[in-house]
């Protein structure tokens, strides 16, 4: 996806401060649904969401390749969105120090963590009413 096909209401509510679930799926194919934040990149469509490298999500994504079909949905009142693609887990410091940087612009400065991690989503589908 690209810039263009992200509406300005799409683009607003993600600077907007929005909870989000991240839906992964556990070897069985059932789904592990957990809280989280997540924050948007509407010029290169990629959802990122940064976690420790020791959760349950990032073993999820881990267990794939380092790649896994993944779900970020958030919601407002009537408002929602979810933004489906493949995550990519990364742990080089340069993709982290980013990711932190846009969670905390986004919503407050995290705490440290040296295991933290990022999973960037390509977004590829994007499901909503705003």
């Amino acid at each position: 996806m690209t810039r263009a096909e992200f509406s300005e209401d799409l683009r607003t509510f993600f600077t907007e401060r929005h909870l989000a679930t991240l839906t992964t799926l556990r070897a069985d194919g059932t789904p592990h649904v957990v809280p989280v934040g997540v924050t948007l990149d509407p010029t290169t469509g990629t959802a990122r969401v940064i976690t420790s490298g020791t959760s349950v999500k990032a073993r999820h994504v881990r267990a794939g390749g380092g790649t896994a079909r993944v779900a970020v949905c958030s919601v407002d009142g009537r408002r929602w969105v979810t933004l489906e693609g493949a995550a990519t887990l990364r742990d080089d410091p340069a993709s982290v120090a980013d990711a932190v940087a846009r969670y905390a612009a986004r919503y407050r400065q995290p705490r440290e963590n040296p295991a933290r991690v990022v999973l960037e989503i390509a977004v590829d589908r994007v499901l909503g009413n705003l």
